[in-house]
């Protein structure tokens, strides 16, 4: 059966700067994504990855080409319709958590709800604590967590919402290797139960290792990609 492209882009060009200092971030990139799939974007630093990223998942516009997701087309909505359509229909994880000191476990995993003016699910959140190995840290606040346990709350925040897509900018980097082997079975976890699509920028080359697809970025191009073999 063939499998449902989710995501495609065409000929995304984003710069940066002007005059003698512009960068070309992502330069004149193509690429479609399908349903359920891990996909880890690497390169070296300055490549263009997060660029690219941040692109697919409707944080920053394309200077010209287009993104669509889950049939919609992100480039063309104004910033108000995209700023919404990120809370409703995309998750975000980043290296450093962003967790809200003041808000519990359960609070700031519920957080893009409440934002978007709907209550929590208790039956969902339950799920997601079952599933995060979080359910005895659910009135806990983040001080009072592991790195490894922030960043599930992170994972949990990200997908209550049940968005078709998540995007995760290094979502190991500040963990250590057994930490993120744990992160890394979550994720298939995740994909497996939900069909989510992921779509993440790494070095870890573990977290690499088990995507369906990688894609290496230089210059702001895709250079190679490289599919798992099972």
């Amino acid at each position: 059966m063939e499998k449902e492209v989710i995501i495609r882009a065409e000929h995304l060009k984003k710069s940066f700067g002007s005059g003698d200092g512009s960068v070309n971030a992502v330069n004149d990139v193509s690429v479609e994504i399908c349903r359920g799939e891990l996909i880890a974007i690497t390169g070296e630093s300055g490549s263009g990855k997060t660029s690219l990223l941040n692109l697919l998942g409707g944080l920053d516009k394309p200077d010209s080409g287009k993104v669509v997701v889950d049939g919609r087309d992100l480039t063309a909505l104004k910033d108000h319709e995209l700023a919404a359509y990120r809370r409703r229909h995309s998750g975000f994880i980043f290296q450093f958590f962003n967790l809200i000191p003041v808000l519990n476990v359960e609070e700031n995993i519920a957080l893009p709800l409440n934002l978007d003016g709907k209550d929590a699910d208790k039956q969902r959140v339950d799920e997601l604590l079952e599933i995060l190995g979080l359910t005895d840290k659910r009135y806990c606040f983040a001080s009072q967590l592991s790195g490894g346990q922030q960043q599930r709350v992170a994972i949990g925040r990200a997908i209550v919402a049940q968005p078709p897509c998540i995007f995760a900018d290094e979502p190991t980097g500040n963990l250590d290797s057994a930490t993120s082997r744990e992160i890394i079975a979550l994720f298939k976890r995740i994909i497996e139960k939900y069909g989510t699509t992921v779509v993440l920028v790494t070095h870890d080359p573990n977290f690499a290792a088990e995507a369906d697809r990688v894609f290496t970025v230089s210059d702001g191009k895709i250079v190679s990609e490289k599919v798992r073999t099972v």
